[in-house]
């Protein structure tokens, strides 16, 4: 019965010893719907000697652990991880249950929803919940970016969702919260499973991080062609920048695709959001919309972009980019160099 279920839950993703950014993110965005609700929140948590982080998951808003912890759980497996979250979930019922659409958060996530016959959104960009039908409300973009849908699970719970990193806002920690910690068992022997990790490989490449950035130089179709491009590049490099872009800009070969803001790329929330000859459309304006300060400069007084904006240029970005190449150029010289003086 839908109203045996009670409580939000949000799947806490650990590496190497350490929780990921985005589940606690989720604690954040969990914590407000269990007030609404008058449930409390909970962390499930799998792993290898993993006990002692249930007091960080407490710390960023957790009321409650539910915890496995076995030498099977080392490294991430669908068929382990889901085995074990599984039970926990057929046990205690939770009504919402929250996943980073990190690779393994959106992995388990859909073996769970198949594995227990629930319903699960996708890269959900807003949530809420109706407090009088105890409805989660899971919101994404829609139609190429051009709505954004609203996704209820009337029927089955628990209610799932999987949510990208840098959208939500992590809660600040509450040193020395306590919580419950509820442990359970596996209950699995690693010769029953059908895959073995073998090795893990790292990529040691150098890649631009714009998750990491401080500071991002991003630009959109408004620059014309690749070759303007390279004022972004430079203007990037007097401010100690990131470049990224549209959606567009990578299609059109501009960019790599690990450079990519927006729905279907990565989402940001730097210091400072440069925007140049980006029109606004939502797929990309909620890959970057909790950036702190945004300056968007377009041709287009009525250009969406400044709509999310905190400040804006109306003009031509490949006269107006020189300018500030040259400005930044002379500031950082009377200040030796140092940008938080600029």
């Amino acid at each position: 019965m839908i109203e045996e279920y009670k409580g939000v839950w949000v799947f806490i993703e650990e590496r190497e010893g350490e929780i990921a950014g985005v589940s606690l993110e989720l604690l954040g965005a969990g914590r407000d719907l269990a007030n609404k609700l008058e449930v409390p929140l909970a962390g499930f948590l799998l792993g290898n000697n993993i006990k002692g982080l249930a007091n960080t998951c407490f710390e960023y808003g957790a009321d409650e652990v539910y915890l496995i912890d076995d030498p099977i759980l080392q490294n991430y497996r669908t068929e382990p991880f889901m085995h074990g979250a599984s039970h926990l979930i057929r046990k205690y019922k939770p009504e919402i249950i929250l996943y980073g659409a990190t690779s393994n958060g959106k992995d388990l996530a859909s073996a769970i929803a198949t594995d227990i016959s629930t319903g699960l959104t996708a890269d959900t960009t807003m949530l809420d919940v109706d407090v009088e039908k105890r409805l989660f409300e899971a919101s994404r973009p829609a139609f190429g970016g051009n709505i954004m849908a609203t996704i209820l699970c009337k029927k089955h719970r628990p209610q799932m969702a999987t949510v990208r990193p840098k959208v939500m806002k992590a809660l600040p920690p509450e040193k020395g919260r306590n919580g419950t910690v509820i442990e359970e068992k596996l209950g699995l022997e690693e010769k029953s499973l059908r895959t073995k990790v073998l090795e893990i490989v790292r990529d040691t490449t150098k890649k631009a991080s714009l998750a990491d950035a401080h500071i991002i130089v991003a630009g959109g179709k408004g620059m014309g062609d690749e070759k303007n491009f390279q004022l972004l590049y430079e203007f990037a490099d007097v401010i100690g920048a990131t470049v990224g872009g549209t959606r567009d800009v990578v299609e059109a070969g501009w960019l790599d695709h690990h450079l990519q803001i927006g729905q279907t790329g990565e989402t940001v929330s730097p210091k400072i959001y440069f925007a140049f000859g980006i029109s606004g459309a939502i797929q990309h304006v909620v890959g970057m919309k909790n950036s702190e300060l945004i300056i968007a400069v377009n041709k287009d007084p009525n250009a969406a972009i400044f709509d999310a904006s905190h400040y804006g240029i109306v003009g031509d970005a490949m006269e107006i980019l020189p300018l500030l190449i040259q400005e930044f150029k002379a500031a950082l010289e009377k200040s030796g160099g140092v940008m938080e003086h600029v």
